[in-house]
């Protein structure tokens, strides 16, 4: 048995709360669950994955979060349609549909973006959908 069945939610630092905010919610569709901020220096934002099952909170940059430094992975039953709901929506992709995200000739479909702050998002279409 292992000791753990799913991953619920992750912190993520930003530069710029306002920014980040409406682009995890406005262009990704997250929703924003909590909004507290206690100084200019210390803000948390939590949204709700749309799929639901996983909170993202991002957090005002400090000493020990640094802004940029993640590399995320979401998966999409249709990556043609997401890839065109987020050019729709103003995400700058980098580049178009690849189809080797684990070497020449795997076959796994993705394409990735980045946030404001620089975490890297990579979507694919496994093989099985």
């Amino acid at each position: 048995m292992n000791a753990f069945d799913k991953l619920v939610m992750f912190s993520m630092a930003v530069k710029d709360m306002v920014a980040a905010k409406d682009f995890y919610a406005d262009k990704l569709g997250f929703k924003i669950t909590s909004d507290y901020r206690q100084s200019d220096n210390h803000w948390w934002v939590s949204l709700d994955f749309p799929g639901g099952g996983m909170t993202i909170t991002l957090t005002t940059a400090h000493e020990n979060m640094k802004p940029g430094t993640m590399k995320l992975y979401l998966s999409t039953p249709d990556i043609q349609a997401t890839h065109r709901q987020l050019t729709e929506k103003g995400v700058t992709l980098a580049g178009g549909i690849k189809d080797d995200l684990y070497g020449p000739g795997s076959g796994v479909k993705w394409f990735s973006f980045n946030d404001p702050d620089g975490n890297q998002w990579i979507t694919m279409q496994p093989k099985s959908w």
